[in-house]
């Protein structure tokens, strides 16, 4: 009947009627489900990936908040661990790895160390503002 009428699941009621006749609340332990991250499960590769990204990353000048601002794509720290050795095979994807750099506070930017500096440009005697 409660199925029908309010659409619950059959196995909720069965398990809310054996509470309500026990007197014991069964607890469901959600925090236990999902996959593992994979910091988590390879606590090797994030030190292998905080290792290479640490020459290519700094943090804002203002030091208003904690992230790393990095000119290095997802790809190319894939393409790094190769070269250092990891297989292929047991890598996560890029997808993966650009999730892990985020969660890490990386952030994608040009680096300030990166970019080009400009020569100040000498104002032109035609450009000249009135002298009051």
């Amino acid at each position: 009947m409660a199925e029908d009428v309010f659409g619950w699941n059959r196995k909720a009621v069965e398990l809310g009627i054996h509470e309500y006749q026990t007197g014991i609340a069964c607890v469901n332990d959600i925090t236990g489900r999902g996959k593992p991250r994979t910091e988590d499960k390879h606590p090797k590769l994030l030190a292998e990936i905080q290792s290479i990204m640490e020459p290519h990353s700094e943090s804002e000048s203002s030091l208003r908040t904690t992230l790393l601002y990095t000119n290095m794509t997802a790809k190319t720290v894939h393409e790094a661990l190769v070269q250092k050795g990891w297989p292929e095979a047991s890598l996560p994807s890029v997808r993966t790895i650009s999730n892990l750099l985020n969660r890490q506070d990386y952030r994608l930017r040009t680096v300030a160390k990166s970019k080009v500096q400009k020569k100040p440009t000498k104002p032109m005697p035609s450009s000249r503002m009135s002298e009051a």
